[in-house]
């Protein structure tokens, strides 16, 4: 039998009811699960890795996938660049988000603003205080792993849950879910930490001749 180990953070009572979970000291517990979930990002200033992705529907079968190479450094800034089986470039420069398609010959440029620092990407290179009091954080162990669920305090986030998983305090998955019951599966490999990463790659140069939509706040 595997044995898990649940953390919650407040509020308690809808966190608990909608994953099904007792408990036995409250108070304790909710400030353990945030805190964990600090230790483990606070220390993170830079991240590189390659990832896969994959799309799943309610009943879990897979709709589309993908892959690709990402590179984040704190603060806001991040580089998700997507290989296969399409081109797509997102690049963040810490004030403004730039979403290329070549294939499109377009770029969509949207100020960085609540809702898109709320994206799971770029969460991961924003304040963990701000993280932290923006969601509920259910912590589990399973299997050696250490799983954070977040769970958004406010309506207005492009999920209902976000798991991230950590083996030995690097970040190794990402799953999310939306209102549909849709599922992202992101699994990272060949991980580096606080390594170096050239700041031109958060710098996005447009292309010349490329339509460019401005989306303002």
């Amino acid at each position: 039998m595997r044995d898990t180990q649940t953390l919650l953070s407040s509020p308690l009572s809808l966190a608990a009811a909608a994953l099904g979970l007792t408990f036995a000291t409250p108070a304790a517990w909710a400030n353990d699960a945030a805190e964990r979930l600090t230790e483990r990002l606070e220390p993170l200033e830079s991240y590189q890795a390659t990832f896969e992705q994959q799309i799943l529907d309610g009943s879990g079968q897979r709709l589309q996938s993908a892959r690709g190479e990402m590179w984040l450094s704190r603060p806001g800034m991040l580089r998700w660049e997507v290989e296969a089986p399409y081109t797509q470039v997102v690049v963040s420069d810490g004030n403004d988000v730039y979403l290329y398609d070549p294939d499109l010959e377009q770029v969509t440029v949207q100020p960085m603003d609540d809702r898109v620092t709320h994206t799971p990407a770029l969460l991961l290179s924003g304040s963990i205080n701000d993280l932290t009091a923006s969601y509920d954080v259910v912590y589990e162990q399973e299997s050696g792993e250490d799983v954070f669920t977040l769970i958004p305090n406010s309506a207005d986030t492009l999920f209902e849950e976000l798991s991230m998983v950590f083996d030995n305090d690097m970040l190794t998955e990402l799953w999310m879910m939306d209102s549909t019951g849709q599922k992202t599966l992101i699994r990272f490999s060949d991980i580096t930490q606080n390594g170096s990463i050239d700041r031109g790659l958060f710098n996005f140069e447009i292309p010349e001749g490329t339509d460019v939509i401005r989306e303002e706040l």
